[in-house]
């Protein structure tokens, strides 16, 4: 996979939890009960990692990234799949992590974020 950095760095976007979805032989990524970010395959087994994006940038990703596609699985005006055995820029990825992260992070209530931090800063 071209992108070994991947994991530990969806690791460290702050009050990030990761599961294993066995029915999806998928790894998700959430901020509290809300996915950001999934890694799996497509229907044909191809290595895929989808992540929730802005319509207008998602829509700018695929056009400049053939390996860039709505998202699989997913509501594909919100969520963009990209292949991980394709080339894309890592910094391209890493702007398509923080986005998602970003993006669900601003939509959680001011309730949940504390109660994020607080859980964040007792396991550190």
């Amino acid at each position: 996979m071209p992108y070994p950095w991947m994991d530990a760095y969806f690791l460290r976007r702050p009050c990030t939890r990761k599961d294993y979805q066995q029915d999806w032989q998928a790894t998700r990524y959430f901020l509290d009960d809300k996915m950001y970010a999934m890694v799996g395959g497509d229907k044909y087994g191809k290595p895929i990692v989808t992540l929730k994006c802005d319509p207008v940038f998602a829509e700018i990703l695929r056009s400049q990234y053939p390996d860039i596609i709505p998202a699989y699985y997913m509501n594909k005006q919100h969520w963009n799949s990209l292949y991980l055995d394709g080339c894309v820029p890592d910094s391209v990825l890493r702007d398509m992590i923080d986005m998602a992260h970003r993006l669900v992070w601003e939509n959680l209530s001011a309730k949940t974020k504390t109660k994020l931090m607080t859980e964040s800063e007792i396991t550190d």
